[in-house]
């Protein structure tokens, strides 16, 4: 099944449940990798080439964010539904726990990791914890030979992008786990150092409006919200004018 294209960043055109299966699929062997981009990552991947690469060499890319839902119905391309990365991740706790799948946590500030392991426990009894590391190491071997101690089946990089997207397509192999996924700050959602949205917010496509609020700090990212759904119209307009030829 073909990606669908919004400004050169190919997204898997699958709904949450969908998501979850495929994933499901990739423990059953070999290395693979999941991203979770928003329309800050697209934008960005606009001007580093690099990041665009791995992310379109991604085993599933999925559309974390109402942004890329919006650009796609533009394009007339349109997207199933935002499947955000922190809710495929706690989806995914269950689906590991009823196949004794272990999972390894990578990222964030030191104690965010353990205590978001505590709560995926809670939320989905039975699930085995490989082991856990901050996201502070000055080597990338540091991490990647922990986390090929442990052994895990699966592995949450949680470092923030475009950094946690690098480490994964340059250590997949490494890690020697079947699935790693890039999620950004979802190990502090998961820990309670952060929450997300209300539903409402979120319902309404309004999430980076409320995260915005609650860290006004975040504008000079925010403000990439609008120049991505910029160079989505300029798109549009492109891609209509090539139909008429």
């Amino acid at each position: 099944m073909g990606r669908i294209d919004i400004l050169g960043v190919g997204f898997d055109n699958v709904d949450m449940a969908e998501a979850v299966a495929r994933a499901e699929s990739m423990l059953e062997g070999g290395s693979h990798y999941i991203v979770t981009p928003n329309s800050e990552i697209v934008y960005d991947c606009l001007t580093n080439e690099g990041l665009r690469e791995i992310i379109n060499g991604a085993d599933m890319v999925i559309p974390d964010g109402a942004g890329v839902v919006k650009a796609s119905r533009i394009l007339e391309t349109p997207l199933k539904e935002k499947v955000a990365g922190v809710e495929l991740a706690e989806n995914l706790l269950g689906v590991l726990a009823r196949r004794g799948a272990s999972l390894y946590l990578l990222g964030a500030k030191p104690g965010i990791a353990e205590r978001a392991a505590e709560k995926m426990k809670t939320l989905a009894p039975g699930l085995m914890i490989a082991g856990v590391r901050d996201g502070y190491f000055k080597e990338d071997s540091e991490a990647v030979e922990a986390v090929r101690a442990a052994a895990p089946d699966v592995v949450y990089v949680c470092l923030g992008s475009p950094r946690q997207e690098q480490f994964i397509a340059a250590h997949l192999e490494e890690m020697g786990c079947h699935i790693a996924i890039g999620l950004g700050g979802s190990l502090d959602v998961f820990a309670g150092e952060a929450k997300r949205a209300p539903k409402i917010f979120i319902k309404l496509g309004l999430e980076w409006f409320y995260r915005l609020l609650k860290q006004p700090s975040r504008l000079g990212r925010m403000m990439r919200l609008p120049k991505f759904l910029r160079e989505v119209k300029r798109e549009k307009k492109r891609r209509d004018k090539e139909a008429k030829r």
